[in-house]
């Protein structure tokens, strides 16, 4: 075969959505070696297990390095085959794609031979497992929220300054009404960092607390707030949901209608019934459902 036909098909193969089912197997190949490199990581962190079974596991870690190390280099390869992609700056625009640093990382660490220990990295290799849901409907959902969270973006940056603000407050109060009682517990406003921020998430661990009546009265105060400060996230994020869900499809826009001028609806304000779609115009039969319907329909045959 051709020597382009081969890179193409190669990257074809590489791409579920492209690669038919030999793809989709090659993904799910990719990710069952990613979950099992994962449990053996986990696993070499329990003596005993490590001890009766360490050279395997270094077989294993020596195989799977191999197919990941190939897996990256036939990426890198074939790539110049899609659209806009040359064969030096396109290469090294794809390797910047996070993906592809992502399975650097998880390679990386066993060609420097011990120098430095980031295998654990390669648990980040799990998020490769979206690629399969691409081909159903997780693919709208995932861009659904990367949407959303654009979309809120200020909102949400507003609610962690404010949290901000709250958890330096709460830090430094606490720090001067505990500090005399509790020189140990509150020796600096960084160390009450952690009391605040466990008394703002409500957890309460316990290891800290205040014994003066001042402070508990602030630690009573410092819970209350956070509260709502912390849920704030999430209600921004639950009504971006709900604003997305009533985007419209077609232009990924939010559709704004003006009740004053009838011409602009397909459906009716009132009932939902659909209008004629020459005008526009609210049907006169629908009586009182159809508020100043005889003015509306002049207005929108005019």
């Amino acid at each position: 075969m051709p020597y382009l036909e081969i890179r193409k098909q190669v990257f074809e193969l590489l791409d579920a959505d492209q690669g038919g089912r030999p793809g989709q197997a090659i993904d799910l190949f990719i990710m069952a070696l990613i979950l099992l490199s994962v449990v053996t990581i986990i696993l070499e962190t329990v003596d005993p297990i490590a001890q009766q079974y360490g050279d395997l596991f270094q077989y294993f870690e020596v195989v799977s390095v191999a197919i990941f190390t190939l897996e990256y280099s036939l990426r890198i390869w074939s790539i110049t085959t899609h659209e806009g992609y040359s064969a030096i700056n396109g290469r090294l625009k794809y390797a910047t794609n996070p993906y592809m640093i992502i399975d650097l990382l998880a390679i990386l660490p066993f060609f420097l031979g011990g120098i430095v220990d980031l295998r654990f990295l390669r648990v980040i290799r799990l998020f490769r497992v979206f690629r399969v849901f691409k081909l159903a409907r997780y693919s709208t959902s995932i861009q659904t929220m990367g949407h959303v969270l654009k979309t809120k973006k200020p909102d949400l940056v507003i609610s962690v300054v404010v949290t901000a603000i709250l958890l330096v407050l709460a830090s430094s109060s606490i720090y001067y009404v505990e500090h005399q009682a509790q020189p140990e517990e509150f020796s600096s406003i960084p160390a009450a960092f952690w009391w605040a921020v466990v008394t703002m998430t409500t957890v309460g661990y316990g290891d800290v607390t205040p014994v003066t009546q001042t402070g508990q009265l602030l630690g009573g105060v410092v819970a209350f707030l956070g509260i709502g400060l912390f849920a704030l996230p999430a209600s921004i994020l639950a009504s971006g949901f709900i604003e997305e869900a009533t985007t419209d499809e077609a232009n990924g826009e939010t559709v704004q209608y003006d009740e004053n001028d009838i011409t602009h609806y397909n459906h009716c304000p009132h009932c939902g019934d659909e209008l004629p779609h020459e005008q526009g115009i609210v049907p006169e039969s629908r009586g009182s459902e159809h508020t100043g319907e005889s003015e509306r329909a002049t207005l929108g045959r005019e």
